[in-house]
Parts: structure tokens; sequence; C-alpha cells
């Protein structure tokens, strides 16, 4: 196909306007309707695994609206009455469906990479870790625009009414939904099996930075996509009603071979980019390899945080200080590690914090390390923030809140000052006793660390 004829194409088609669809309507919900894409470290724009996931996530709806608009782009014959003219003429007709396809096709993969690329940009300015991994994601994402508008071409040409557009827009949209990417982490049961929800286009909404598609997804996905085009081309080029009936073998033979490929355990679905979670170490500071770009914020406040653990807490305390590389399910204990403290970057007391502010953060999180992970977005309870506060206030002398956590300053003030002056009140070996009872109580998820501070529980 020449340049004239894919000029051609273009003008007759309706794919300029498709790839104007396909190109306002991601980047108007992601930069105007507030969502997990606007907050933590796996926001759309801070790296580039969260920011091919994020796009993705969002063929959805997206990946309809391509097979509609390609049904619709497949009636054109019909609607001219040039159908059986065209079907006379020496020209095969492969060769007339590769120009109608291939003018659509790259016009819509066209507009999802601009949407790729505008977030790219951000990332690249915002982060110091450049990797490629994240490439097969948004390929496979164009794969699947150019897949479903080529099958809606051949739907539409081979089902030649005015209703199959919408039909088979809400069947895409149907077929998206009930097999959509479910977030195992958060939905421990799926509502269909894992190879099956693997042939959406869609991927889960992305909750840690750390996270990518393994390599057994990119491929069976790609091989699904491969044979819904084969279909779709087939079907378009199809001219009798054998020829029709033998279009649906591509597709067929793609989810076979696909359901050979794609994994059946949901843990191999989602896995650890071990590369972005290799740590980088300052010393006794490490973070990812992803947030290398923090550790020169951390390290100072950090070595400085350790030195105050040791002096206040002996051997307890911790040695190192590493960022959190485990998965886990939301709601679940942030894990423990002996001589290790354990930061979050999307704990916001951590995150949002700098020079003394956070070596307060540090200090409390050595203290008394959180069950309730606020990188839940819920804040976690106030009374394991008004007893980090305690414990900073007993390491570093005076009590002060703690920002980023969801509870106001004036709240945290009020549940924890009481409790401070009481403790304040003791002896030290007494108040030494009750910050080894709210250490064992915050390490052991299982009593209220705040109560272990007031003296609840003690034999009186």
């Amino acid at each position: 196909m020449n340049t004239r004829v894919l000029r051609t194409e273009l003008r007759r088609s309706v794919a300029p306007w498709a790839g104007l669809v396909l190109l306002a309507a991601p980047l108007a919900l992601l930069y105007l309707i507030p969502g997990l894409w606007w907050t933590g470290t796996a926001r759309w724009t801070a790296q580039w695994t969260s920011m091919a996931l994020w796009t993705r996530s969002l063929l959805i709806l997206l990946w309809p609206v391509a097979v509609g608009l390609g049904a619709l782009q497949g009636l054109r014959d019909h609607r001219s009455g040039t159908a059986e003219l065209l079907a006379s003429t020496p020209r095969p007709a492969r060769h007339r469906a590769a120009a109608l396809a291939g003018a659509t096709a790259l016009t819509l993969t066209s507009a999802f990479a601009l949407v790729v690329l505008v977030g790219a940009v951000q990332v690249l300015s915002g982060t110091g870790y450049l990797h490629f991994g994240w490439l097969p994601i948004s390929l496979v994402g164009a794969l699947s625009l150019a897949a479903g508008a080529v099958l809606g071409m051949g739907v539409g040409r081979a089902v030649p009414s005015v209703l199959t557009p919408p039909v088979l827009a809400v069947g895409a949209l149907v077929f998206t939904n009930v097999l959509r990417v479910s977030d195992e982490r958060a939905v421990p049961e799926a509502a269909v099996p894992n190879r099956l929800s693997l042939l959406s286009p869609a991927v889960a909404q992305v909750r840690e930075v750390l996270f990518t598609l393994s390599a057994s997804v990119h491929v069976g996905q790609t091989l699904w996509l491969l044979g819904l085009a084969a279909t779709g081309f087939a079907l378009l080029a199809a001219a009798t009603p054998r020829a029709r009936l033998l279009a649906l073998a591509p597709v067929l033979a793609g989810a076979a071979l696909a359901l050979l490929v794609l994994p059946s355990d949901p843990r191999r679905t989602y896995v650890v980019d071990e590369a972005a979670a290799r740590q980088v170490c300052d010393g006794p500071v490490c973070v990812t390899n992803t947030h290398r770009a923090r550790l020169a914020d951390l390290a100072d406040p950090g070595r400085k945080a350790l030195g105050l653990l040791r002096e206040a807490l002996g051997d307890g305390a911790p040695v190192v200080i590493h960022e959190s590389t485990t998965p886990r399910e939301l709601g679940a204990v942030p894990e423990r590690y002996d001589g290790v403290l354990v930061v979050d970057f999307d704990d916001g007391t951590i995150a949002g914090a700098r020079g003394d502010a956070l070596v307060r953060a540090l200090v409390a999180q050595g203290m008394a390390p959180v069950c309730r992970p606020r990188s839940d977005r819920e804040g976690g309870p106030a009374v394991e923030t008004a007893a980090q506060s305690i414990a900073a206030a007993w390491v570093l002398g005076d009590l002060l809140p703690l920002d980023g956590n969801g509870h106001s300053r004036a709240d945290q003030i009020a549940l924890a000052e009481p409790v401070w002056r009481d403790l304040k009140a003791l002896p030290r070996a007494e108040q030494l006793a009750r910050i080894n009872a709210m250490r064992a109580a915050a390490l052991g998820c299982e009593d209220d660390p705040l109560g272990a501070l007031a003296g609840k529980g003690e034999s009186p």
C-alpha cells in the first residue's frame, strides 16, 4: 500500500475520527477525572511500567470503541451500494481489504502511541530508572486496538446491517468486563479462570509499582490478538459463505494456542520485576532501583534515624533501612525483618517528609511499625499514628504530629498528649518498660500499641 492509497483511504474512512476519539478520550480520563492513577508511587506518570499498565487498563473502554468503529467502517461499501461493483473489478479483494484495514489500524495504533508518548515524556523527566521492560505491555495494547478494529471491519462486511456496529461494540464491552483481569491481590477468587480472563486486552488497575506482566502473558495475548486480526482480515476479504466460514479458523487457532501459553495461576500473571526491585544502597540506607532518585534525600536522614534508634533501643534497634519489595494483599500486615527498618514510599508520612521531618518519620516507623499499611490510602488507625508520635517524641524529646497519614494534627495531639504526659511523669525504667510493650504490640499486630504506652494490661 503506497502513500497515495493510504491518503485516499484516510479521506474516505472513519479512521481519522476514530484516532481522534482514541487519543482524546484516554487523555481526558487520565487528566480530568481523579483516580488511583493520580496518587502514590504507581501513578501513571511515576514509572515506566505503571505508565504502560495504566494506559493498557483504559482498553476496557477503548477496545469496544475500536471494534464498533471498525464495524462501522466495514459497512462502507454496503452503504454506498458499490459492493457488487468492486467485486467485479480485477483487483484482488485482499488488496482492497489490506488498504482499508491498514489505514484504520495505523491510525488507531498511532493514537494509542501518542497517549503512551505523553506519559513517557513525564516519566522520563521524573525518574532516574530507565528501562524498556514496559514496551511489550504497550505494544500488545496497540496490537489489540488494531486487531479489534480489523475484526470489527470483517464482521461489518460479513453482516452488513445498521445494527452491527452498536451490537458489536456492546458485545465487546461485555467481553472486556466479563473477562476483565481480576486483581488477585484484592480479589481472592476471580469470576472466571485466569487463562480466560487474560484474553481481555485490558489489565487490572495498578497498585504496586514493582509488578509487571510475565512474558507468558505477552506471548499468549499476542497469539490471541493475531488470530483475531487474521479472522477479521479474512472476513473482510471473503466473498463466499465458505470463505467466511474458513475465516473463523485463525481466531480459533489463536485462542487454542493462547490458552496453552497463558498462565493458569494468577500469581504467575503479575510478577515482581526483579531488576526494578533490586536494592540500591548508600551505606545502610537502601531503596529499590525504581526509586533510586529518592536515595539522595533519604540517605542522611536515614543514617541519623538509625543512630537515634541505636541510642534508644540498644541491640534491638534496626541497623539498616530497606524499601519494601514484598508483594502483599490489600490490608495485609507489612513485612517485618529483624534489624531492618522497612520503608514504603506509598506511606505519605515518609514519602512527603524531608530533613528533620523525615528523621522523625523514620524514627517513628522504627519504633512502632504500622500494622495497617498507610499505602492503602485510608491513613491507618489513629491509635497507630498516635503511638508512633509518642514513640518518636520519646526518642527526640518533643511531641509533634506526623504529617501525611490522613489524620489532622489537632486530632493526633488530642489523642497522644495525655498518654505522652503520663509517660514522661514515670521513672525511666517504667518508661522503657512501656516502650518495649508498645514495640511488642506494634511488631506483633495483636495488641494496642497506644494502650501499651498508657499502661493498659499492666499488673496492679
